[in-house]
């Protein structure tokens, strides 16, 4: 069974949701965005560093500096950005799953290759975790955190423990099990509504405030914020409620494949952050928990996508930068054993003055890309490669999407899963069922026929179908022919 169909040439998108061809490929259109993955758990690490207290955990080790009017200040500033990250990262992964969705891939072979990319950096962190700081004070022995479910429960004392950043992947595995069914009501958005459905996304996030405000029972505040915990755990840790940033995330990407993105300068783009932040500054919870700057992260990841399918060259998409895309979800996942464990294994309850605190910041988030990189290389990529052997399809010279086993970028969601798998490469002829979300047919695009071909005979590869012939030339000594 699978989700989708074959991508349209050099779409570069896995949905079929626009039927005109794509000029360039996943790989040119996406380098930037991928790089833009080191954002969000950049800023994540940067709250928890200067203040590293997690929900429901009593741990309290020192802060980076000793001036408590400094401290106050930045955990007053700083504050917002947190959140603004946790949305960046589920708006990217939206973005992401949708353009790299491999639409011949089956369903069970597409969950199959983001849990691979998900659960083993998961396991190794939160068995490193309990054993090292957080086995104490975990409760039900961090099983709930084990098996991704701490974040449904509205008691402060499971969203902290164990791997305390790890709560953002009870949201991504939602994400990843419903994505091929929620690609079924996008794909039926016509182009011209798609902004109109974007903006219900946004309004959608400022409903799941309202009704924390005015429906959820106020109670006791949760520390120095004016909600009660099951109203704070209502807006930022319940995950059904966190879809409207996926799915705007998922609109976003068809507004860029269908061409229809307006000629922003991403510079403009830019200077809009500023405002949604100092909205958030001033607006208070629960509307600084993402809402005030959703709109300028949305318009920043559709105008770099859009200039990298032009061609124009981004600093996002400058190779230091991609590299640490790369690395953006092991970074994520090492941050609690590189704060709430070895900061204080090292340094113990030191603080320090202006200087050594911002020094102090600048070692451990090296620390902790090292430790991300690590975590890359020895657990997600060796995982990868011994579970998921097929790999993605690969963009060849002339932007058609070949067989292979190197493919686009691993995408934004953690585990960075790859995009395709490659179609078997035989001189006979393979059969392609089309697919089909729960038997319904409204995923099968307009221009696909009942059946698919492909075929390498003579040295050269093509797929057909009813309505549509995609082929592509096998180049002589090619790792992949």
């Amino acid at each position: 069974m699978s989700f989708a169909t074959p991508p349209p040439a050099g779409g570069g998108c896995g949905l079929p949701t626009d039927r005109r061809p794509q000029a360039q490929d996943v790989r040119t259109a996406l380098p930037a965005v991928m790089a833009l993955r080191i954002v969000p758990p950049t800023l994540a690490f940067v709250i928890h560093a200067v203040y590293p207290v997690m929900p429901g955990v009593p741990l309290d080790p020192a802060t980076p500096f000793a001036d408590p009017g400094l401290m106050g200040f930045l955990l007053w500033f700083l504050e917002p950005a947190g959140h603004a990250g946790v949305s960046f990262f589920f708006l990217l992964s939206g973005f992401i799953l949708t353009c790299t969705a491999d639409t011949a891939e089956p369903v069970t072979a597409y969950w199959r290759r983001r849990l691979v990319g998900l659960l083993p950096s998961h396991f190794v962190t939160w068995a490193l975790s309990m054993v090292l700081f957080a086995g104490a004070h975990t409760p039900y022995f961090g099983l709930p955190n084990l098996l991704l479910i701490n974040a449904y429960f509205p008691q402060a004392r499971f969203w902290g423990g164990a791997n305390g950043p790890a709560w953002r992947l009870c949201v991504e595995l939602l994400f990843y099990l419903s994505f091929p069914l929620l690609a079924v009501p996008l794909r039926r958005i016509p182009r011209r509504w798609l902004w109109s459905a974007a903006a219900g996304m946004v309004a959608g996030m400022a409903g799941v405030c309202l009704f924390a405000l005015n429906v959820m029972s106020p109670g006791t505040t949760f520390g120095d914020v004016p909600m009660s915990p099951p109203q704070f755990w209502f807006v930022v840790f319940f995950p059904p409620v966190r879809v409207f940033e996926f799915g705007l995330g998922m609109i976003i990407a068809r507004i860029v494949l269908a061409g229809r993105w307006p000629s922003l300068r991403i510079g403009g783009v830019l200077a809009l952050l500023p405002v949604g932040y100092g909205a958030a500054l001033l607006a208070g919870a629960p509307y600084d928990f993402g809402l005030t700057t959703v709109v300028p992260i949305a318009l920043l990841v559709g105008t770099v996508a859009a200039a990298n399918r032009r061609g124009q060259r981004t600093l996002a998409g400058s190779r230091p930068m991609v590299w640490l895309g790369k690395v953006a979800f092991g970074f994520y996942m090492t941050q609690a054993l590189v704060l709430f464990y070895g900061r204080p294994a090292v340094l113990g309850d030191a603080e320090f003055g202006v200087t050594g605190g911002f020094v102090l910041l600048a070692c451990l988030l090296t620390v902790n890309v090292v430790a991300g990189w690590a975590l890359s290389e020895l657990v997600e990529v060796p995982m990868q490669r011994r579970l998921c052997p097929d790999g993605p399809c690969r963009p060849g010279p002339d932007g058609e999407c070949r067989p292979g086993p190197e493919g686009p970028p691993a995408d934004s969601t953690p585990g960075g899963a790859r995009p395709a798998r490659p179609v078997p490469r035989s001189t006979a002829v393979t059969r392609v069922r089309w697919p089909v979300v729960a038997r319904l047919p409204a995923v099968r695009p307009a221009w696909a026929g009942g059946a698919g071909e492909y075929s390498t005979a003579g040295g050269a590869g093509e797929y057909r179908t009813a309505g549509s012939s995609r082929r592509w030339a096998d180049r002589e000594g090619s790792r992949n022919s």
